[in-house]
């Protein structure tokens, strides 16, 4: 799986609807919108949006389609420059996906946005195709937004978008890439003079000589009758967090403005929070190893489903069938305890009560064994795999090469007959669930046996494409006898409980 975060700005702050409208077209493909933030000062939305990489090209897609119906640049105004109704859109590498892949991503999308919804699309940063355009800020900035490109995207070849028409609609123009993650930092001062904000901005972005990695603004709050120094600190850890705001505090102190606040906007990775733990307690030996939640992330993040299924449908051999097979079978045991579950205790099932808590209890059991086996059988292949890789140059490696193989076949066939001997048993609690169940599920209890004979078939092909590895003639015999048996034995329990399933 391809995991990637994409952040896309939308030039709407005031009206949620508009905006919970954009995020609805997202949530249609498998990502996660984790954050919203919203400005009415700027009239703009930051949404964090993380998943796979091919269903998140569908989503902004969809999303950039959804704002240029609802948002219209002629009558829009805030703080913040903006070029269109999804103002910038950038692909963010995660979880060891790649920069280049982000790349392709970007560029993807905004040919599609070009050419099938008609927006001129900008490429910036990783993504930009013309040097000059590798920089946000010299694409677009507070000089030159919407209403300039309007006229010069027409006259001017400076600014031809790299997608779409050389003429801006109302949904104005998106600005699609590629990048690091950034992190949007705001310091709010308790003063109404914009002028010495813009000055502390100034002084503070890379670009007039200030902090390197830093682009900052100076904004008014009108909510709030205070002002802003709007920053995104593009690269952490070059510039960590603490830093920036001991500078901007510095400097405004020194013009006797005081600090009200301080505004992440959006998500913040758990490196730059480390930054700020060392910086201000003064402990230069934290590690990130420390923090518990981030130990439970990667066991998480490893655990998922989505996880699982990403590493399933890539191209490694492992997971495969088998490890598949042990998933299905587990889903198969969750539903079996699923329905016992929806009969006990309910009107009328009073009698069958305590068949069905027994009945739940070890089909809970079974999902976790069976959960399990995906996991021993992925490692047995990989073992089988490291074997292969073992020497061979002398009689003696050799030996113990085709030894430690033939060892490790044998893992890689028990485990699946295993994983389906175990599924085979659940079979066993569908006719009493079929008959004395809650009559409302009796659609689940058919799934589970579709699952679990599923689960019975794919494991013994897995035992059968290893028998004819094996040198062992007992071993071999043994488990063809038990595949054949078993096979057998679950078609004839699995055509008796689905014999009426569709009466």
């Amino acid at each position: 799986m391809n995991y990637v975060e994409c952040v896309p700005n939308y030039s709407e702050g005031k009206d949620r609807s508009k905006i919970e409208s954009i995020i609805d077209s997202i949530k249609k493909y498998p990502v996660d919108v984790i954050d919203v933030e919203m400005n009415a000062d700027h009239n703009r939305s930051v949404v964090t949006v993380v998943g796979d990489g091919e269903s998140m090209v569908n989503a902004m897609f969809e999303s950039i389609k959804r704002a240029s119906e609802l948002i219209d640049l002629d009558s829009h105004s805030g703080e913040h420059p903006r070029f269109g109704a999804t103002d910038v859109v950038p692909f963010v590498p995660m979880l060891g996906t790649t920069k280049e892949y982000c790349v392709e991503l970007a560029r993807r999308l905004g040919e599609r946005v070009g050419k099938e919804l008609g927006i001129p699309v900008f490429l910036y940063s990783e993504a930009a195709n013309i040097p000059s355009r590798r920089e946000l800020p010299d694409i677009r900035n507070e000089k030159f937004q919407y209403e300039q490109l309007k006229e010069s995207i027409v006259t001017d070849e400076k600014y031809a978008p790299d997608f779409g028409p050389k003429r801006v609609g109302k949904a104005g123009a998106t600005i699609i890439g590629a990048r690091e993650f950034l992190i949007a930092f705001n310091v709010d001062l308790k003063t109404e003079d914009l002028r010495s904000t813009k000055e502390i901005a100034k002084r503070t972005r890379e670009r007039t000589g200030g902090l390197k990695n830093v682009r900052a603004l100076g904004f008014n709050l009108n909510e709030t009758k205070e002002t802003q120094v709007s920053m995104n600190l593009i690269n952490h850890k070059e510039t960590p967090v603490p830093g920036v705001f001991e500078f901007v505090k510095r400097e405004a102190q020194s013009r006797g403005l005081p600090v009200s606040r301080t505004e992440l906007v959006g998500m913040i990775p758990l490196q730059a929070l480390e930054e700020i733990y060392r910086f201000y307690l003064m402990n230069r030996e934290f590690s990130e190893n420390q923090i518990l939640e981030k130990k439970l992330l990667e066991i998480f993040s490893r655990d998922s489903i989505r996880g699982y299924i990403g590493e399933l449908a890539s191209d490694k051999p492992a997971p495969g069938g088998g490890s598949a097979s042990a998933m299905v079978g587990s889903m198969g045991a969750a539903l079996v305890a699923m329905v016992a579950g929806l009969t006990i205790g309910k009107k009328g099932y009073e009698e069958v009560s305590e068949k069905m808590k027994s009945m739940q209890r070890i089909a809970v059991e079974a999902v976790w064994q069976l959960y399990n086996q995906a996991d021993k059988d992925t490692k047995a292949y990989d073992n089988l795999s490291k074997s292969l890789s073992m020497p061979k140059g002398t009689p003696e490696e050799k030996e113990a090469r085709t030894r430690t193989i033939q060892s490790r076949l044998k893992e890689a066939t028990q485990v699946p007959y295993a994983t389906g001997k175990l599924a085979a048993s659940m079979l066993e609690y569908l006719p009493v669930l079929i008959e004395k169940g809650n009559k409302n599920a009796v659609s689940d209890v058919y799934c589970a046996a579709l699952f679990l004979s599923s689960a019975v078939y794919g494991s013994m092909q897995n035992v059968k494409i290893n028998l004819g590895l094996i040198k062992d003639a007992g071993f071999i015999e043994d488990y063809r006898t038990k595949m054949v048996d078993l096979s057998e034995e679950t078609r004839k329990k699995t055509e008796e409980i689905l014999k009426n399933m569709w009466n």
